[in-house]
């Protein structure tokens, strides 16, 4: 079985959703793996994909880390190593501008490694901005860095725009989509102001349609979304699927942030294949019916 973690720290990762995922694809047929919205490739890290995996994201800096760490991570853990974990070398580190590729690559792990919350930021001007994290225990685990590097061997990687990914997919495929987004506590006008910039309202009607082409092909997808009214709107009817809530902790934030339990929604055309309903409970909703396992519920319509 595939080893269930990534090599980065990624704020919105989904190595929570891992459990679930691996029982919700127990057992189905398919070919190759897509991952559109990959930031740290949780779901691609814990699954034995069984043909060809792309992945692909928006985040360049992200995107040639990968690259680097598959096609020699050798010369990446050579740079890396040479740094060190304090604070005025952090400073001096994200103030730096590498050329090359390795270089580039060795940068990007020391930040996420070592920055406040592993976050990924950067100003108006496009230069990263996230302060020292003081994790003066920490050092990187450079054999998980080689491990990666062969688990990435055969992976396409692209730098672009979700809907690019309709090149590679074919009937028979799994895509496993994870597009950015926050759920603020207030209203849903709210959500939409939040999220304006990061992932807008136009951006989720593309991604509506892009399942509904995904299920034409003969494809299969799962979508995590917000656990927000407005997204259930626009996804519950679409892509043939039904509709899943999963509730998870708050990870990101300091000591100060909201960390208590969120829901989030999951779409999923893949059928239901085992007897993870087991009951149905009423009044929840009139537009559908939903069913509960556990701490996951599921809506059918």
């Amino acid at each position: 079985m595939a080893q269930n973690t990534s090599f980065i720290r990624w704020a919105g990762g989904k190595s929570w959703l891992v459990p679930f995922v691996r029982e919700l694809v127990s057992g189905l047929q398919y070919n190759n793996y897509h991952e559109p919205f990959m930031g740290g490739a949780s779901v691609f890290f814990a699954l034995d994909e069984p043909g060809k995996s792309y992945l692909s994201d928006m985040n360049e800096e992200l995107i040639n880390t990968f690259i680097a760490v598959r096609d020699n991570p050798q010369r990446v853990i050579q740079y890396l190593s040479q740094y060190s974990n304090d604070e005025d070398s952090y400073y001096s580190i994200r103030g730096s501008e590498p050329r090359g590729k390795y270089q580039k690559a060795a940068r990007f792990l020391y930040l996420n490694a070592f920055s406040y919350n592993g976050l990924y930021r950067v100003n108006k001007q496009g230069k990263y901005n996230v302060p020292y994290g003081h994790r003066s225990n920490i050092s990187i685990d450079y054999d998980r860095i080689l491990c990666v590097s062969e688990k990435l061997k055969n992976v396409v990687l692209y730098n672009q725009d979700f809907l690019a990914a309709k090149a590679n997919i074919h009937s028979g495929d799994l895509v496993f989509l994870d597009p950015p987004y926050v759920v603020p506590k207030e209203s849903p006008e709210m959500f939409i102001k939040y999220n304006q910039t990061l992932f807008s309202l136009d951006d989720q009607n593309r991604l509506a349609d892009f399942i509904d082409w995904i299920d034409e092909q003969g494809a299969y997808y799962i979508l995590t979304n917000a656990y927000d009214e407005t997204i259930y709107n626009i996804f519950h009817n679409r892509g043939n699927g039904r509709v899943i809530i999963r509730e998870r902790s708050s990870l990101i934030g300091g000591k100060k942030a909201y960390r208590g339990k969120v829901q989030e929604y999951i779409f999923t055309n893949i059928p239901d294949r085992s007897n993870l309903f087991s009951f149905i409970l009423t009044n929840f909703t009139s537009k559908a019916g939903l069913r509960r396992r556990g701490s996951y519920a599921f809506f059918s319509w």
